[in-house]
């Protein structure tokens, strides 16, 4: 005798066969435990990260991506060996030092630098357009400039020390500064024996300091005289990261990494449409560092940093300026 099972539906009693009420039940079980094991997403795209070398660096990095490129990209770590093996995916790198180890390894890959200086990797991104990109670490000059003006409203005049080597780098920021009201002159220190005294000069020049990641003037060997030099005579030091804040520069811009990770995920992301890597390029979102304790020894009263981040963004967009020097 066939068995048969009955629904309450709409205030009606509907009488179902067996068959047809083990299948209703089976499809709620499927409905409330939600997709099985084999039908969830599996990752669509990899994407390879050579890290640094500082483990806790990495690992911070590498969740970071997570967050950026979600659950549809896979990340591996990879060696400098097994770049080797890489042929068509993209491969991250953190770092100037895992860069250089797999551009060594793997001539042919697709290589997006992440954590560099736009003067380290400005040559490959324009020898080698489309393989190579970059999301630039440091802080655009004109940014950092600004972030001055915004802190001395009076300022007019910015000091600059460069080494030989590197006194092109700021051609672009003097041509950029005068719809600022602002001008600059660089002082170019020949030799490390003459810092102090080309400084001096410099500081009887500007009305603040811009610091560069000119690493040959910048450095932990030279910092704390430069700030001490400064600081007597009642000039600041603006940049040149968030790190020489913390040593005594009285402020400086910074990309919050999460921001740079998303940057390095939209990259990628057109890498795998296009087949080819964008253009590098800066972070859009940067923050503002300040050393409040140096203020306060100079009696320089410090806006909020956002008030200055708003200064320095409204200030950008009413030029129309591209801070991508």
């Amino acid at each position: 005798m066939r068995r048969t099972f009955g629904i309450l539906c709409n205030n009606r009693y509907l009488r179902i066969g067996a068959p047809a009420w083990l299948a209703l039940i089976l499809g709620l079980v499927m409905m409330t435990q939600g997709p099985t094991a084999a039908a969830q997403e599996t990752p669509s795209r990899t994407v390879y990260i050579a890290g640094s070398g500082n483990a806790a660096l990495d690992q911070h990095v590498l969740d970071l991506f997570q967050t950026a490129f979600g659950p549809d990209t896979e990340l591996q770590t990879i060696s400098d060996e097994q770049a080797t093996l890489i042929d068509r995916a993209p491969i991250i790198t953190i770092g100037p030092k895992a860069f250089s180890h797999i551009r060594q390894t793997n001539r042919d890959a697709s290589v997006l630098a992440f954590l560099v200086q736009k003067s380290f990797i400005q040559k490959y991104t324009e020898e080698y357009p489309g393989q190579i990109s970059a999301v630039f670490y440091d802080v655009p000059l004109l940014r950092q400039a600004l972030a001055g003006k915004a802190i001395l409203p009076h300022a007019s005049r910015i000091a600059i020390l460069a080494s030989p080597e590197s006194v092109g780098v700021y051609e672009p920021l003097l041509d950029q500064l005068p719809a600022f009201d602002l001008q600059a002159r660089v002082f170019v220190v020949d030799s490390m024996d003459r810092l102090i005294p080309t400084l001096v000069r410099a500081l009887s020049y500007g009305d603040f300091l811009l610091a560069s990641h000119d690493e040959s003037i910048y450095n932990p060997r030279t910092i704390k005289h430069i700030l001490l030099t400064a600081y007597r005579r009642n000039r600041i030091v603006i940049g040149p990261s968030q790190a020489y804040v913390k040593a005594g520069s009285l402020a400086s811009g910074y990309a919050p990494f999460q921001e740079m990770a998303d940057v390095a995920a939209q990259l990628i992301g057109q890498f795998f449409e296009t087949g080819r890597l964008p253009p590098p390029t800066y972070p859009q979102d940067y923050r503002i560092s300040l050393n409040r304790q140096v203020a306060r020894s100079l009696n320089i009263p410090l806006p909020d940093a956002n008030e200055i981040t708003r200064f320095i963004n409204d200030a950008l967009a009413q030029h129309g300026r591209d801070e991508d020097e």
